[in-house]
């Protein structure tokens, strides 16, 4: 019989996907406030692999990654995810009767093994956490320095500007 044992800490980061790059440094803010120094900040990457969120946000969307120098457990995901969702509420606007995001925040962490987001979408290869959140394995480090995709990996955690970001998190968690 295994026995339980409590989680290694893991380094938290958010990335933020907005066609309003003036909200991203206001968000950091915020986020800094509640988990921390930023301790890593990715260069900002064009979101053009997809377009999914063009009709709610607009065209010309950018990312921008943030990560904090204190490690969190892992268990704290599901909070960390709750209050993202809070925040981009709160920075919604009402458009045709409706509220309309203008930034979207996607938490997750850097384990040793790989990289995990928060999501609140359920599909077969997710986990449930609780309170409608659920985490996603995106991508494993693989042995000799790469990373190994799944069907599922977003096409963008598959280019050189992602790959370079958290390598430089797994780097900071590992030393």
């Amino acid at each position: 019989m295994a026995i339980a044992e409590q989680a290694d800490p893991v380094k938290l980061f958010c990335g933020m996907i907005t066609g309003e790059i003036s909200l991203v440094g206001e968000i950091s803010r915020i986020l800094e406030k509640k988990y921390g120094k930023i301790d890593k900040i990715s260069e900002i990457i064009p979101f053009d692999s997809t377009s999914y969120y063009n009709a709610e946000m607009g065209q010309g969307l950018m990312r921008r990654f943030v990560s904090f120098s204190a490690l969190i457990d892992p268990g704290d995901l599901a909070d960390v995810k709750l209050f993202t969702n809070e925040l981009e509420l709160k920075y919604s606007v009402k458009r045709d009767g409706k509220s309309t995001r203008r930034i979207n925040l996607d938490p997750g962490y850097v384990a040793p093994h790989g990289i995990v987001l928060a999501t609140a979408k359920n599909f077969a290869h997710r986990i449930y956490l609780r309170d409608g959140i659920y985490a996603e394995m995106t991508l494993n480090f693989a042995s000799g320095g790469g990373f190994k995709y799944f069907d599922w990996t977003y096409p963008d955690f598959k280019t050189p500007a992602y790959q370079r970001y958290f390598f430089e998190l797994r780097q900071a968690l590992m030393s």
